[in-house]
């Protein structure tokens, strides 16, 4: 991801630019799937401590640069946001894809109907979850 696009985001959500955050936000966009907070430490290099990351992910959900996902096994992840989204309004309501192969999380940008509950129940959010084979482990079959 261009380096000038990822300063530019942080710049535009209100979050003060620096190597962490930018080297967290460049991951993310490589990656392109869901990450966890010990995948993100995985890949970035060692002079990123446990706490810091920890930290830096939390600014970026507070923001709007990353969501929650929950994976089937229980595990939170984080992925990124549409740029519409905002530290006061997060647009997660999407499904979410996880592939039983390369166990990676995706975030797919459909548009579902938000199911009508029965009276007297208000629902604050909906996780989707679908579980299958992505696209790129179909190709390497």
């Amino acid at each position: 991801m261009h380096t000038e696009h990822i300063r530019n985001l942080l710049e535009q959500k209100g979050v003060r630019k620096t190597r962490i955050r930018e080297a967290m936000l460049a991951l993310f966009f490589d990656k392109g799937y869901a990450l966890s907070h010990a995948d993100v430490e995985n890949f970035l290099p060692d002079e990123f401590d446990r706490v810091t990351i920890y930290r830096t992910l939390k600014s970026f959900e507070e923001q709007g640069l990353v969501h929650k996902v929950p994976d089937e096994k229980g595990i939170m992840r984080f992925a990124l946001c549409p740029e519409s989204c905002t530290h006061h309004q997060h647009s997660d309501s999407h499904l979410h894809f996880f592939c039983k192969q390369c166990e990676h999380t995706y975030c797919l940008h459909i548009s579902l109907p938000e199911p009508a509950l029965p009276a007297g129940f208000h629902a604050e959010s909906f996780e989707w979850l679908a579980q299958g084979i992505c696209k790129n482990c179909l190709n390497k079959a």
